[in-house]
């Protein structure tokens, strides 16, 4: 069942102007309880849309506001049987356990306007240059099945979808989250249309890696010196090799130093000249980049928002 956005949402959705404004896509499903999972820090998602409403960031139109994908969709992406399981609230018990929590009606459309907000926020990106989703970054859920809290891969369903639409014909996946991005490598393996290209803590989930086009594995402990000395030497060449029609940004803030499932040393600064540096590259090339929230983990919900809203003020930098 999908929610109508609330009262407050409504008002404050015109509050804010500016003359040149970062697209942001947010949906108020994103803010769907997880009921059988206490870890996942759910609060974020509306402390974030908060932050970015109290800035101004989405300008005087507001969010943008993204249909949720169709499960024909999803099915580019995903194992059609798999689809149906989590549409129908069906899954096996094995498959909600590598999930992390029992998947409902709620969480189901919950992860269908996720992804069609990648969806939306790639288009947008490709009309103005770069565009932002306030949620995002399933990069576990594989072609079977979903894994680590991500219930479906939006990055790959929204790439899917734009090539069968013919709208692009190569993309690139920059994943910054500080876990590997397993699921995405899965769903793009033998794929020369896609490049995957994952830096990420090297001893932390998952186990079994699935190889990227390009991974970094980190060392337990990495600051902000290593860390963005690999991402310099590795991505402006990513890019000229590979010449991406758009590139998806997954910006986890998870690398951070405090963060509770991170093993890298990352200070918020680090997180800014990491942001700024894969974006100003991206857009000094001229590509069209879309940025999805990926992962962050703390139970001061304050702190993480504001972490994560660090990104789409370096974005907005670039509008």
């Amino acid at each position: 069942m999908i929610h109508a956005l609330p009262g407050v949402f409504q008002r404050r959705h015109l509050l804010y102007t500016a003359s040149m404004s970062l697209p942001i896509v947010h949906h108020p499903n994103y803010n769907a309880r997880f009921t059988h999972n206490r870890r996942f820090p759910v609060g974020k998602f509306q402390r974030l849309a908060d932050i970015l409403l109290e800035e101004g960031l989405p300008g005087a139109g507001g969010f943008h506001i993204p249909d949720p994908v169709e499960p024909h969709m999803v099915a580019l992406a995903h194992d059609r049987t798999y689809v149906d399981q989590v549409l129908s609230g069906q899954l096996p018990d094995k498959i909600e356990r590598e999930i992390g929590f029992a998947i409902n009606d709620m969480l189901a459309i919950r992860a269908r306007c996720a992804s069609g907000g990648t969806l939306h926020a790639a288009r947008l990106a490709r009309q103005y240059g770069i565009a932002c989703n306030t949620a995002g970054g399933g990069h576990h859920a594989r072609w079977r099945h979903g894994a680590g809290y991500c219930v479906f891969n939006d990055v790959a369903i929204a790439t899917r979808q734009l090539q069968s639409t013919a709208e692009i014909d190569r993309a690139l996946v920059i994943d910054c989250d500080v876990h590997q991005g397993d699921g995405t490598a899965d769903i793009f393996q033998s794929d020369p249309t896609v490049f995957t290209f994952s830096i990420h803590a090297q001893k932390n989930y998952p186990v079994r890696k699935v190889k990227s086009d390009l991974d970094i594995g980190l060392a337990d402990g990495t600051g902000d010196t290593g860390y963005l000395s690999e991402l310099k030497n590795h991505l402006p060449q990513i890019i000229q090799a590979h010449r991406p029609d758009i590139v998806f940004y997954n910006a986890g803030v998870d690398p951070h130093q405090d963060d509770r499932l991170g093993r890298l040393s990352l200070s918020d600064d680090g997180l800014t000249a990491r942001d700024r540096f894969v974006i100003g590259t991206v857009r000094e090339a001229g590509l069209p980049i879309t940025c999805v929230v990926g992962g962050g983990y703390s139970d001061d919900i304050e702190t993480l928002a504001q972490r994560h809203a660090g990104t789409y003020r370096v974005a907005a930098e670039f509008v």
